[in-house]
């Protein structure tokens, strides 16, 4: 569950056909952590730190993604959505998604 003053941002990478997602939630006091496929909570100092290892595993943030990013990994923006739970061990089943076919 979302804490009062906390700030959460979708990040992606793909794997072929799927997508693996983390949310990245940052707190009022400035610190971050990353909710991860694997149903792990990692926490970092910053949320600077915590951009920096997601990039450096290769994901994008999907608030910084536009048409061409999505095109260049194999899907358009209006086919995804994040996944969404009130429940984290809920949502780690919805982390890992396939890129649905286009018509």
């Amino acid at each position: 569950m979302r804490e009062q003053g906390t700030r959460d941002q979708w990040w992606l990478a793909t794997l072929g056909r799927t997508i693996i997602w983390a949310r990245l939630r940052v707190r009022e006091a400035g610190t971050a952590e990353v909710f991860d496929s694997d149903g792990n909570t990692l926490g970092y100092d910053s949320e600077d730190t915590a951009r920096a290892v997601l990039m450096d595993a290769e994901f994008i943030s999907l608030d910084g993604m536009d048409a061409d990013d999505a095109l260049a990994r194999g899907f358009t923006l209006d086919q995804i959505v994040p996944p969404d739970s009130s429940d984290d061990s809920r949502l780690r089943e919805l982390m890992v998604q396939k890129i649905p076919s286009q018509h």
